[in-house]
């Protein structure tokens, strides 16, 4: 499992961020480096892709597995979710263009990930959260 996401919720809506070379807005993630846990990882690209932080450490939501690339490639990476208290500034950099709180209904500019949407909406609070 190389990789984590974060599907990070704040009033009902889910942080979002438009990677520049894939043209798309995603859940924030990415590769889980050495000596790090899929979780830290989580947190860790959470805030270097959105400079957004999670109120309460995050809750792992489950695995997900897809297919990468042009070669399809299957790769699987580790879900997580967490509650924003607040909603903090966004910096672009060299690997991500913007970011948006996202209801999950009205459309965002541009592509979004099929795999991403369908696992920020899988990732809806429970009345537990």
């Amino acid at each position: 499992m190389p990789m984590a996401l974060t599907a990070l919720r704040h009033d009902g809506e889910v942080a979002m961020v438009y990677d520049r070379f894939r043209q798309q807005w995603e859940l924030p993630g990415g590769l889980i480096e050495p000596g790090e846990s899929p979780r830290q990882a989580a947190a860790r690209e959470l805030w270097e892709e959105s400079g957004q932080a999670p109120v309460t450490p995050l809750r792992f939501a489950g695995h997900a597995g897809f297919l990468l690339g042009p070669t399809q490639r299957a790769e699987y990476g580790a879900l997580f979710v967490g509650r924003a208290l607040k909603r903090l500034p966004f910096e672009a950099n060299d690997e991500i263009e913007a970011m948006s709180w996202w209801d999950l209904t009205a459309p965002l500019p541009g592509h979004v990930s099929g795999i991403d949407a369908y696992l920020a909406r899988l990732a809806q609070p429970t009345t537990a959260d």
